[in-house]
């Protein structure tokens, strides 16, 4: 029996035109969605709604997060807040503490819409910088430095894609080897050793200001800006708003859901390229180590910026404060003397709740569609 779709004839009312072409979302909107509701929305939605009255309302709140945090920081810190010139050299440091996971969190935010996980990120940061500094790529100068970050990162971001899909691995598990995969390469590569980077103008990256502002936090900007209008106003972003949120309906609808998973993967995998000559700038080395855990902290992120871990949705807006959010976390418990482990229980705490936020959200907007069914029913 063929599994082709159903050709419209007399005697089967409702099939589909013989003739008629596939529907493609980036036109209509994304698959099993009315208009706004996803990240890819529509050309009308503002850069703040991002997806809608409820972006607003959750970008809103986040704000009111990072006021609750500076409260904290003025009444555990009355001394330090009270200096006008600390506070702006604090915020310059807080942007440049977020610019490189920020940029991890772009990338990732596109998998997770596009209905994916992306656990190698921190591996890939790794890779890419300690192959991006050995001796023989360092004699390119500054230009094969980059190059080579950002192939490399490109490169372990499509064979993510490939096994996933294709290999039609599970997302976890595929990135999950990657994870332990690639860490292994840059030890191997590196001989466990870190590796110092001579080129005076990559590591000038992280110390270079531009009108009183970090360059580290120019390049955040510019990564978010390019990841807010590749997903709100292409239609690369309306298919994968369309693919995270319904993949069967989507391809139905003339989507190659295979390989734009692919391409999604790639994109991660070329933020963390550039994040690794960001991260490689600050440190001035790098090293197999590097970049740990920062697919805790991505992932994070993303949540706390409200997008969907089941797909579907999200925004780059809320990424972004997100990825704020942590960072004043972070700069707080350094300005109050609070350790790293203590740091790391609060994240964890804030990741379990906005899941279970996300988890109720779901169940009640499930049962108000149920309710609606029965009525109209």
């Amino acid at each position: 029996m063929s599994d082709s779709a159903p050709t419209a004839t007399p005697d089967r009312p409702g099939a589909l035109p013989a003739q008629s072409p596939p529907v493609d979302p980036a036109v209509t909107g994304a698959v099993g969605k009315g208009p706004g509701h996803g990240s890819g929305g529509t050309g009308r939605l503002s850069w703040w709604r991002g997806d809608g009255g409820e972006g607003a309302r959750r970008n809103l709140a986040l704000i009111g997060v990072l006021v609750v945090l500076i409260l904290i920081g003025i009444a555990t810190r009355p001394d330090l807040y009270g200096d006008s010139g600390w506070v702006w050299n604090n915020i310059l440091t807080i942007l440049k503490l977020a610019s490189v996971v920020g940029v991890v969190t772009v990338g990732m935010t596109f998998v997770i819409i596009g209905g994916g996980i992306d656990l190698s990120v921190g591996a890939i940061v790794a890779l890419a910088g300690v192959w991006s500094t050995t001796l023989a790529t360092q004699s390119y100068g500054a230009g094969g430095m980059i190059f080579t970050a950002l192939l490399v990162g490109l490169c372990v971001g499509l064979v993510n894609g490939l096994l996933i899909s294709y290999g039609r691995l599970v997302p976890f598990i595929a990135t999950l080897a990657m994870m332990v995969a690639a860490r292994g390469l840059a030890a191997q590569i590196s001989g466990k050793q870190t590796q110092v980077s001579d080129n005076a103008t990559i590591n000038g990256i992280a110390s270079t200001d531009l009108l009183g502002i970090p360059l580290l936090v120019y390049i955040l900007a510019a990564v978010v800006v390019a990841g807010w209008v590749l997903l709100n106003r292409t239609t690369f972003g309306r298919r994968t708003v369309a693919v995270g949120g319904n993949p069967e309906a989507a391809r139905l609808a003339g989507i190659n859901v295979r390989w734009h998973t692919v391409l999604l993967y790639a994109l991660s995998g070329l933020c963390c390229g550039i994040a690794a000559v960001m991260l490689t700038a600050q440190a001035t080395s790098a090293q197999a180590a590097m970049a740990n855990l920062y697919e805790l902290d991505a992932i994070a992120a993303a949540i706390i910026g409200g997008t969907l871990l089941s797909g579907g949705r999200g925004t780059i807006v809320g990424s972004l404060l997100g990825v704020i959010i942590f960072s004043t976390i972070t700069n707080l418990f350094a300005i109050n003397g609070l350790s790293t482990e203590a740091q790391n229980m609060v994240k964890g705490g804030i990741i379990v709740a906005a899941v279970l936020v996300q988890q109720f959200q779901f169940r009640s907007l499930t049962q108000f569609l149920s309710r609606n069914r029965l009525t109209t029913g």
